[in-house]
């Protein structure tokens, strides 16, 4: 039994000992070399990871700003059950005097992202929309833009939903006034004017597609008085920079450089946490396929003296409606500012 047991393994330590011999020292070399760059290459990459993963929770810690506010839904819960999430999108324009997250918004964008229906929804609010801002209702009448001057995001947040009685989970304020170092930081982007003008020593073409670069794109959402749509118009061209601005930095080259971290860091605030960011990034990315744009629009109102945007109830109610559904939130009437109730309904249909 011995002796048959042992002629197979001699036989395959001979064919073994031949195949190693049959190997040229030259092709030796080469598998060698081949095993190193892969290694080299593999290493890089999880350097690369690691080093982005590490930043990106350096920066998040550094852009991280609560609100200060009781949530009227328990946002851990709505992210990790991937439901649908709102974020209240606010930029300042405030870097070309060197004030960085002071006085009012000049632009208000309401977001929500519904990864069930691999929608997201976005609608401009008029800046100059007639509001009793929340916790300041002695200052009647105010304008929407001037919650945030009053009492920061919280109010902002508490008085956008009040408004138009929908929940908001987060928000989020970009620097506009910065928008230029941090087109650059991503590496430029890509557009289709809106309109044709000029600004600012620059020129755009409608529907001419456009590369940006800080300059150019700063100058493009800047333009007010030319824009037929007048504050309409430059919020959607704010809207349209703001998403290409997000497109870019959500790939891995652009996240790769410190340039983009530390531009962030100086021009975002937000309650997104880190774990929040994450939760993001893995359960709400299929919410970004579909994109559905609106605006709340109001009509020109004197009142002593000072211009007002006065919307309709009817079209408060429209964008109520249009929101709420975004979130899978049954209908309900839409908020008034001027109420002691501060209740807002989040019943889920």
């Amino acid at each position: 039994m011995s002796s048959v047991v042992k002629e197979p393994e001699q036989k395959r330590s001979e064919v073994q000992k031949r195949k190693n011999q049959n190997v040229h020292p030259k092709q030796r070399k080469y598998f060698t070399l081949f095993l190193l760059l892969i290694v080299i290459i593999l290493g890089t990459f999880f350097f690369y990871l690691g080093r982005i993963y590490t930043d990106a929770q350096k920066m998040t810690a550094k852009i991280y700003s609560s609100s200060n506010i009781t949530k009227v839904r328990n946002t851990q819960t709505l992210l990790k059950e991937g439901k649908p999430i709102s974020i209240l999108l606010m930029g300042t324009d405030t870097g070309a005097v060197g004030r960085n997250f002071k006085g009012r918004t000049d632009t208000m964008i309401v977001l929500t992202l519904n990864p069930q229906e691999k929608k997201m929804t976005i609608v401009s609010l008029p800046r100059d929309a007639l509001v009793a801002v929340t916790g300041f209702k002695q200052y009647y009448p105010s304008k929407l833009n001037s919650a945030y001057d009053y009492g920061g995001s919280g109010t902002a947040v508490k008085t956008v939903q009040n408004y138009l009685n929908i929940p908001i989970d987060f928000y989020a304020t970009i620097n506009m006034g910065g928008l230029e170092n941090l087109v650059n930081a991503v590496g430029g982007i890509t557009i289709k004017p809106l309109l044709t003008f000029s600004y600012d020593g620059h020129s755009f073409v409608k529907n001419k597609e456009t590369q940006m670069d800080g300059s150019a794109a700063l100058a493009y959402v800047r333009m007010r008085h030319s824009d037929p749509l007048g504050d309409y118009g430059r919020q959607e061209r704010q809207r349209q920079v703001l998403t290409k601005v997000a497109l870019n930095g959500s790939k891995l080259k652009s996240l790769m450089t410190e340039k983009f971290f530390k531009e962030i860091q100086k021009q975002l605030k937000t309650d997104i946490s880190f774990n929040d960011m994450l939760l993001l990034a893995l359960k709400y990315r299929v919410a970004t396929h579909n994109m559905t744009s609106d605006h709340l629009q109001g009509d020109a109102d004197l009142i002593s003296g000072i211009s007002f945007e006065a919307v309709p109830e009817t079209e408060k109610q429209r964008i109520t409606n249009l929101i709420r559904s975004s979130l899978n939130l049954e209908e309900s009437t839409t908020g008034d500012t001027l109420s002691n109730s501060s209740s807002i309904d989040i019943t889920q249909k």
